[in-house]
């Protein structure tokens, strides 16, 4: 999870009150003053007195956080963003099982290593699934596994045959809780469930 705050911002010359959220990879203000900034391309990025100031574009933005939570925000927005493999717990020491086709680059190199080819073995499932037929598919091969995790990798968007809200609610009535969501790729995105 990233950092949210509520606090006074300053962008360019309008001022108003937003809740700040910084994620790993991009900085959201909501409020009277929205934005969505990639924390790739912002420039000058510091602390200045009680704000942690940056440049957006042309535009000069300051969050009033106070100057130790700015500083706190300057160091995880200075930090790399963690690998998709840490964002799903997997790697050698933490295998998972892989149920489904890889044909994702980025998610084929996020599982190597970390995919052990034995549902015994594994610390979590990690199940692509592309349709309502998998998805109950994958229920039940994951009621015959030890572990409690399985992350549910699903097509991004309109485009997707399963809709968030189907898929949880799916979940759900079969004794799972989501807590985690993580952006795979440009096509995928993955929810952490477990079972009660």
């Amino acid at each position: 999870m990233g950092r949210e705050a509520s606090c006074t911002c300053r962008v360019g010359h309008d001022t108003a009150s937003v809740k700040a959220l910084l994620e790993s990879t991009e900085l959201i203000l909501r409020g009277a003053i929205k934005r969505r900034y990639a924390i790739a391309a912002l420039r000058d990025v510091r602390v200045v007195g009680d704000e942690l100031c940056f440049t957006a574009g042309v535009e000069p933005v300051a969050l009033a956080l106070g100057q130790v939570e700015s500083g706190r925000w300057l160091a995880k927005m200075s930090a790399p963003p963690p690998s998709l493999a840490a964002r799903l717990g997997v790697g050698p020491a933490s295998p998972a099982y892989v149920l489904g086709d890889v044909d994702d680059t980025v998610l084929a190199e996020a599982l190597h290593g970390a995919d052990t080819g034995q549902a015994s073995e594994a610390q979590c499932l990690l199940a692509i699934v592309l349709d309502p037929e998998q998805l109950m598919a994958m229920i039940d091969f994951h009621s015959h596994m030890a572990c409690r995790v399985v992350w549910v990798v699903v097509v991004k968007g309109q485009s997707s045959p399963l809709g968030d809200a189907t898929i949880r609610q799916t979940m759900r009535a079969h004794g799972y809780i989501d807590n985690k969501v993580a952006a795979v790729s440009a096509r995928f995105t993955a929810t952490r469930y477990a079972r009660r």
